[in-house]
């Protein structure tokens, strides 16, 4: 375990996984027909941005409940997530490999993300969840 303070929630595990399942939904969904662009394309990303972004916002709230709510948002976009993986899959749009891929990344993601929460509810230290 480690005593440092981290300042950024660029050190939050969570984040830094979360931040590598939006770079991996921008690049599978390049691949998305062209008018997907809209619709499942725009969706997809919109909600991967928001679990990261949520995390960041939530990282300087003061009080627990603050810090609860935005990670809160960003488990919903992610299960969001986890329904248009599965659509992208139905329709054709991914490949098996890139679907698994996927798959691994979005539950990575929502284990230290759920982690993260946990420890604030038991008032674990923080730093326990940052590197």
């Amino acid at each position: 375990m480690r005593s440092e303070v981290t300042y950024s929630f660029e050190n939050v595990i969570a984040w830094q996984k979360a931040h590598i399942f939006v770079l991996y939904v921008y690049k599978i969904t390049r691949h998305f027909p062209e008018d997907e662009r809209f619709g499942l394309t725009s969706q997809f990303r919109r909600a991967a941005v928001s679990i990261e972004a949520n995390i960041a916002e939530g990282y300087k709230k003061l009080s627990k409940a603050d810090k609860l709510r935005f990670f809160n948002i960003a488990q919903g976009s992610l299960e969001e997530c986890r329904d248009y993986h599965i659509l992208s899959r139905d329709l054709g749009y991914l490949q098996s490999e890139e679907f698994e891929a996927l798959h691994q990344s979005i539950e990575v993601t929502s284990k230290f993300l759920n982690s993260y929460c946990k420890a604030i509810v038991n008032n674990v230290a923080i730093t326990d969840y940052e590197q």
